[in-house]
């Protein structure tokens, strides 16, 4: 037998050994990741009436909220430094989440003291607003519709289905382990690094869909407590505006949360639509209390921890990093 036909022979059994090791571990992904959907299955969500496939339940989400909660603190320049302040958000928050589909969850309201302009929630109701965005508001209104918002995010349970997702596109590798009942630590591991190194909470990205979701379910919440449903419409407005002065940066918020334009007329036209009743100029904003419980506190606190910062290359605008 000549040498090139035992090559050819030889190359012939590696490329079928190959494929077939190929093979073996396709089908073995999909058999665990039949496994992970058999054992998770798809239930309807209270707060949007949508069937949703999660593999991480709420117990999970709980203890990774409550595990990256205070590696997410450190990493944004922790807490204000008002009792006042934190007390008066966290009201709030709590009365507002009373309100949801989900009033058990040990829910938390956090004011952190950075200059971004931020907001944000993690798995299990640990919501956070930024000292940044508190000051660009101009009515409590406003507060409740950032808050409404971020408890929205979770009520949909939009993280456990970013969670999910990864699973589902890794499974039969690490993240697999993911889904266990011993990898709480490993995504609130994550979720902690990623604040603390300043990028993007990429498990938490959410799309336009979870974004529409999060603000009809931030009206519906805020309403509920008598607050004016346009001042949802103007805290995307405020936040449209900010980003804009800075070139496309300056607001945190939006790294993580989409804001093309026409979210801002589809939540105006939502509320004209809902709540007729309600008015731009009407009651309900409470401008005045929000004056004296947050702004006037505001002006006598040192400044934050968590200073902003741009990126002023040539030709890059200002962004933030």
């Amino acid at each position: 037998m000549h040498s090139n036909q035992i090559t050819g022979r030889t190359r012939a059994l590696l490329e079928r050994d190959t494929l077939m090791r190929w093979i073996t571990r396709f089908l073995s992904a999909l058999f665990v990741t039949g496994c992970l959907v058999a054992a998770g299955g798809c239930s309807t969500n209270p707060a949007t009436g949508e069937k949703q496939l999660i593999l991480v339940d709420q117990a999970q989400e709980i203890r990774i909220g409550q595990e990256a909660s205070p590696k997410f603190l450190q990493g944004n320049g922790g807490t204000v430094p008002s009792q006042k302040l934190v007390g008066y958000v966290r009201d709030i928050g709590q009365k507002m989440a009373a309100q949801s589909e989900l009033p058990n969850l040990p829910w938390e309201f956090h004011v952190i003291d950075s200059e971004l302009v931020n907001a944000f929630a993690l798995p299990g109701g640990k919501v956070f607003l930024s000292r940044g965005l508190l000051v660009k508001l101009t009515n409590e209104a406003q507060v409740a519709g950032v808050l409404g918002h971020e408890i929205g995010h979770v009520t949909a349970r939009h993280i456990a289905q970013q969670m999910t997702t990864q699973i589902l596109l890794r499974a039969g590798g690490t993240a697999v382990a993911m889904g266990t009942r011993h990898s709480d630590s490993v995504w609130a591991d994550a979720i902690g690094k990623a604040s603390e190194t300043g990028s993007v909470l990429y498990l938490l990205k959410f799309s336009r869909d979870h974004e529409n979701q999060s603000d009809e379910l931030g009206v519906r919440y805020m309403t509920r407590l008598g607050y004016n449903p346009w001042g949802q419409v103007q805290i995307l407005q405020l936040l449209k505006a900010v980003a804009d002065e800075h070139g496309g940066g300056g607001v945190e918020w939006m790294r993580t949360h989409p804001l093309p334009e026409s979210r801002v007329k589809r939540v105006a036209d939502m509320v004209a639509t809902l709540y007729p009743e309600s008015s731009p100029t009407g009651d309900g904003f409470f401008s005045d209390r929000f004056r004296v419980k947050v702004l006037d506190e505001l002006a006598k606190l040192p400044k934050p921890k968590h200073p902003r910062q741009f990126n002023r290359k040539k030709g890059k605008g200002k962004s933030l990093r």
